[in-house]
């Protein structure tokens, strides 16, 4: 490859990786020295202030004006002593991507000179313009003034030479314009109700924290090969390219060993993650050739969305200085396997405990069953805005593609734990024998934690699986920002928490034991979402014949999926819990299918590029050089032997001119089929037909290129090719 005209820029420059770090220096000596955490601030602030952002992060107390100040001056005290200059406020606005505007601490004087200022008003909050981010209509242009507003729930770190302020995004009339806010109206609404729920079994608890575990997986690219593709600059995956000889079907990529530069970049990715308190622990190959992962240790919900934001910031940026790109998008090369973002779910107290994971006497593994089969519950009755929680152009190439779990929502937990619930559901409804429920709590109940032990299977084709301890919601696309299905599942496990409180105490009120009370509400809870478990299989079409007949909805395309998210249950629940809004949900609603309609488009217009200034004009010149060849052969040549030899040539030529006028021709209807589809005024119906009418023409056109690959002259193509992209060295 070394003298191929994409020569790799790493070949070319003799790139050396920057010394980062001491190598002698431990990960424990650095780690969150940049984030401004509990004992940067014990350094630097008053037990006063201290004990009141400690009193907002736990309890959710106001900050007071006068208290912001001493934090805001404690901040940049230490912020300038680690090399800062600037801050900003870092918001998750509705792009799908992080934002920031960066102010400097300088501040002049009138007698010429400066000081450095940050005050309390400062970092409280700020003034972007909310007309300029999507808003769904919320904010017209003559209507700008929008606000962030500092998360002291979230600590400020440091990025380069700048003081990061986590904050929300708010209109001026109040209506969230971000994914952070109604995250944390989730994770309220989960710890309330959850924390009432748990109270039935320990009067400790007080709080529950939603947790997450994400594990990021994402593509390596050279560079210079990533900037000679016009596809992945522009889209974030290669519309056109011919599968490799070898792709991944030996199985030798997956945990295989890291190769040296890529290990270079992992080393100081962590590096950098640990300096800001992302704690990446796992590193590996994934699956695919040039495909790897990184994962974190767990962490309460808000602060793991972030990380997560960071994180991939953090590889971006880490990528370039290695001469990579960084391919988060979830399919970047087609017939391989494409990138998720595994979203780990749990509930932990504030006692120490994880209410997904069994413990060592009946009463805790009851404890365990309850929020168990809520959850799976939750996922039954709400498995449609599950659905629309992962819905994205993108993810769309991924869900059900032998790969990733489909566009039907599932949930494994094993056979022996479903042989558990097979037997709760043979209760009968009242209360229990003194025998019944002794053999319950020894033989059913008692053995929950050697079944988890030792018998619990993992099912990779599941989009909703239990694990041992948490379920892992595997269908999230590693472009998605965790925020969203954090938020939907936060919010439905905790409407059927309070259903089931309300349950319980209903029947609790009519003399039945709080034991009795619960095995009853938990065993109708079972019968009623049996069809959301499945064990086998989600990958076979067997599963989609057995969903069909069970009533679970398959939704493949997004604009589809993102329906749910406006029907009546769905709004109710939303205000009902106080997560979104009518007028908040109906905008991110809008906002969704027109990133859709966008994107399609943009991929539309790329592809109808890539044939028309790129394939075609090369094919024609192969072409040209065929018949040239040709017809100097037919010179020198006596007719029969002319005959003989150039029937291959001329019917490459004569192909080629049918794989160019199928490509171009294919082009000139997608076209045609966006100039229909964008004089449509309604955003949903736009999506709906860039879906049906201008997507398809996608995998058309891309036949006749593939072939056309294969055919000219390896010198002339003017793409790198899958074989020269996958394989990182």
């Amino acid at each position: 490859m070394a003298q191929h005209r994409f020569q790799s820029l790493t070949e070319a420059t003799s790139h050396k990786p920057v010394n980062f770090s001491n190598p002698h220096q431990k990960s424990s000596d650095y780690y969150g020295s940049h984030v401004f955490n509990k004992k940067a601030m014990g350094e630097y602030m008053s037990k006063e202030a201290l004990d009141s952002v400690t009193n907002a992060i736990e309890k959710g107390e106001k900050i007071g004006l006068l208290v912001a100040d001493q934090v805001a001056t404690a901040m940049k005290a230490w912020s300038i002593s680690l090399g800062a200059s600037h801050y900003t406020h870092w918001f998750q606005p509705l792009t799908g991507s992080t934002a920031e505007k960066h102010d400097g601490f300088f501040e002049p004087s009138s007698d010429g000179f400066a000081i450095e200022k940050f005050s309390g008003g400062m970092l409280v909050q700020a003034e972007p313009d909310a007309s300029s981010f999507p808003n769904g209509g919320i904010r017209n242009t003559f209507e700008a003034r929008g606000y962030t507003a500092w998360d002291p729930t979230s600590p400020a770190f440091i990025f380069g030479s700048t003081l990061c302020i986590p904050t929300i995004f708010v209109a001026y009339t109040g209506e969230a314009l971000d994914n952070k806010v109604p995250l944390l109206r989730a994770l309220q609404s989960i710890d309330r109700a959850a924390t009432e729920v748990a109270q039935y079994f320990d009067k400790n608890i007080s709080k529950v924290n939603a947790t997450l575990g994400w594990e990021q997986e994402y593509f390596l690219i050279d560079e210079s090969l990533f900037m000679s593709r016009p596809d992945l600059v522009m889209t974030g995956r290669t519309l056109i390219g011919h599968s490799p000889a070898k792709g991944q079907q030996l199985d030798d990529h997956y945990f295989g060993s890291i190769p040296e530069r890529v290990m270079s970049y992992m080393r100081e990715v962590e590096f950098e993650c640990h300096k800001m308190g992302i704690p990446v622990k796992t590193r590996h190959n994934e699956v695919a050739p040039g495909q790897f992962e990184f994962a974190p240790v767990f962490e309460e919900a808000n602060i793991a969305v972030d990380h997560n934001s960071l994180f991939m910031d953090i590889l971006e940026k880490v990528a370039r200085r290695h001469l990579f790109r960084v391919l988060l998008h979830e399919k970047p090369f087609s017939a391989i396997n494409g990138s998720g973002k595994h979203n780990n779910w749990s509930l932990s107290t504030n006692t120490g405990v994880n209410l997904l994971a069994p413990g060592k006497t009946p009463k805790r593994n009851l404890l365990f069953l309850t929020f168990f089969i809520t959850a799976i519950k939750a996922v039954n009755d709400q498995a449609d805005l599950i659905r629309a929680a992962i819905a994205s152009a993108s993810n769309d190439h991924r869900l059900g593609a032998n790969e990733a779990p489909p566009a039907i929502i599932s949930v494994f937990i094993g056979s022996q734990l479903s042989q558990v619930l097979d037997e709760l559901e043979k209760l009968e409804n009242g209360k229990l024998s003194p025998e019944k429920k002794t053999d319950l709590k020894l033989n059913v109940v008692g053995k929950i934690p050697e079944i988890l032990l030792d018998n619990t299977d993992r099912n990779r084709t599941s989009p909703f699986a239990f694990t041992g301890n948490k379920f892992e919601l595997r269908a999230v696309g590693s472009t998605a920002n965790c925020a969203v299905p954090m938020t939907i599942l936060n919010m439905i496990v905790a409407d059927q928490l309070v259903q089931f409180k309300q349950e319980v105490d209903s029947l609790i009120a009519t003399g039945l034991k709080k034991e009795d009370a619960i095995f009853n509400i938990l065993r109708e809870y079972i019968k009623s979402s049996k069809d959301i478990r499945f064990e086998g299989d989600g990958y076979s079409k067997e599963w989609e014949d057995i969903a069909a007949k069970r009533g679970l909805k398959n939704t493949p395309d997004a604009p589809r999926a993102l329906d749910f998210y406006l029907t009546k249950k769905s709004i109710k629940l939303f205000e009902k819990t106080g997560v979104l809004s009518k007028v908040e949900i109906e905008a991110r609603y809008d906002i969704l299918q027109e990133e859709y309609f966008k994107n399609i488009q943009i991929e539309s217009r790329t592809l109808g590029d890539l044939v028309k200034n790129h394939i075609v004009p090369t094919a024609i010149r192969y072409q040209s050089v065929l018949s040239e060849n040709v017809n100097r052969l037919k010179k020198v040549l006596d007719e029969d032997v002319y005959a003989r030899v150039s029937k291959e040539q001329i019917d490459m030529i004569v192909e080629i001119s049918e794989r160019v006028s199928l490509a171009l021709s294919g082009v000139a209807q997608m076209t045609e089929a966006r100039k229909v589809a964008n004089k449509i005024e309604s955003t949903r119906d736009k999506s709906i037909a860039y879906c049906d009418t201008v997507k398809p023409f996608f995998e058309r056109i891309r036949y006749s290129v593939d072939k056309l690959e294969l055919m000219v002259d390896n010198e002339m193509w003017p793409l790198p090719k899958y074989r020269e992209m996958l394989y990182v060295r």
